[in-house]
């Protein structure tokens, strides 16, 4: 059985440790589950989220610390419906039918919790405008 469903949001950063990591679990707290889910990956696995990302999203209510870094491959990306790159440029597969954005987002790796907040904060603003603009939000027809 494939990893991904038609509906699948790929969000995709080098170490699968931070933004990546954020985004995907910003998406799967808003979205509706019914209409579309995400997960996040890899060009270069880390060994485990950053731990100021699992504290950053903890503050604002979302427990990280089961997550693992998992790599992005072209057969995890193939039957996405979108693919969001955030920083791994060439590493990043390009996937024939699959949709792509990329967001310049800074790497929180070794930031202090406060510049890690920031990037929290804009990565959630940037999940709740893609949300809302494919209709994807819990409660949205």
């Amino acid at each position: 059985m494939p990893d991904t469903q038609p509906n699948t949001v790929i969000f995709a950063c080098v170490h699968n440790a931070g933004r990546s990591q954020m985004a995907a679990a910003f998406f799967n707290a808003l979205a509706d589950p019914g209409k579309a889910r995400a997960v996040s990956a890899g060009t270069q696995p880390g060994p485990r989220v950053h731990d100021v990302v699992v504290e950053a999203m903890d503050e604002a209510g979302i427990d990280l610390r089961s997550a693992v870094p998992r790599l992005l491959t072209a057969e995890l990306a193939q039957d996405a419906a979108w693919l969001v790159t955030m920083g791994c440029g060439d590493a990043c597969p390009t996937v024939p039918g699959v949709k792509r954005d990329d967001w310049p987002l800074e790497d929180p790796k070794g930031k202090p919790i406060e510049h890690v907040r920031l990037i929290r904060d804009d990565v959630r603003r940037r999940i709740e405008v893609f949300v809302a603009d494919r209709r994807m939000a819990r409660g949205s027809e």
